[in-house]
């Protein structure tokens, strides 16, 4: 519980592919935020493949043109770059749906305390955490790492772990990124995976990146039992199946 009686939660997140441009102090650190004391040698390993990458390829970030050129130049330096909120770097639709630009002080205190992301290059943000320009999906494989997920999996879970221990735990991740985390449900206090189902019975993928994001905004809002919540939540195309 925190000091107001409320259950303190951790909501999983992805971030968004497409980020917000630009930056300003504090210059960007491998042992910056939450879960940079952390993480801050295996960020220091993978920036070092990244930067030996020359950034990465067009395969490796999945862009051409003036995006791929951008990314290669974020990646090649994040290190004493600009930073910005993750709320402010992350712009995609989860990101938009979810409208921290519009929160009030309690939801974003709310937020601040309760939100990680799992990202490729930086393994955990937190929802204020500064955050550099970068491109890197946790799908990806970078030599020598192999594939991203897997090889963050063991320090991330370590870190996770430690920061999760007797919250409930509400995973919102898609499979790409809750392949990079090993849970320790005995650690928590509640782990609840969450699957957006459609009428017909699928599980629904991309289309319900929008309701992810409104369904963290009425978790973030909500006062009690987050996994009541959960079970009042309505969307006119989507129910929850919740494991």
């Amino acid at each position: 519980m925190t000091s107001h009686g409320k259950v303190r939660l951790a909501l999983l997140l992805p971030p968004s592919e497409g980020k917000a441009e630009g930056g300003r102090a504090p210059k960007w650190k491998a042992t910056a935020g939450t879960f940079g004391p952390a993480l801050a040698a295996p960020r220091k390993e993978l920036l070092a493949a990244l930067t030996a990458a020359k950034g990465g390829d067009a395969k490796l970030l999945g862009v051409q043109g003036a995006h791929l050129a951008r990314a290669q130049a974020a990646n090649r330096a994040p290190v004493g770059a600009p930073t910005l909120p993750a709320h402010e770097r992350y712009t995609g639709v989860v990101w938009e749906h979810l409208s921290p630009t519009s929160m009030n002080k309690a939801t974003m205190t709310r937020a601040i305390d309760s939100v990680v992301v799992f990202s490729g290059l930086l393994g955990l943000v937190g929802f204020a955490d500064p955050v550099p320009d970068y491109r890197l999906k946790m799908g990806a494989s970078l030599k020598p790492m192999g594939k991203v997920s897997t090889w963050w999996r063991e320090p991330l879970a370590a870190a996770f772990d430690e920061w999760a221990r007797k919250r409930v735990v509400i995973d919102l991740l898609p499979g790409e990124h809750r392949s990079a985390w090993t849970p320790s449900p005995d650690a928590y206090a509640d782990l609840v995976t969450v699957a957006f189902v459609e009428k017909s019975g699928k599980v629904a993928g991309h289309d319900a990146k929008a309701a992810k994001g409104m369904l963290t905004r009425h978790l973030l809002e909500s006062k009690g039992d987050p996994i009541a919540a959960l079970k009042v939540w309505k969307h006119p195309r989507f129910r929850l199946s919740l494991s």
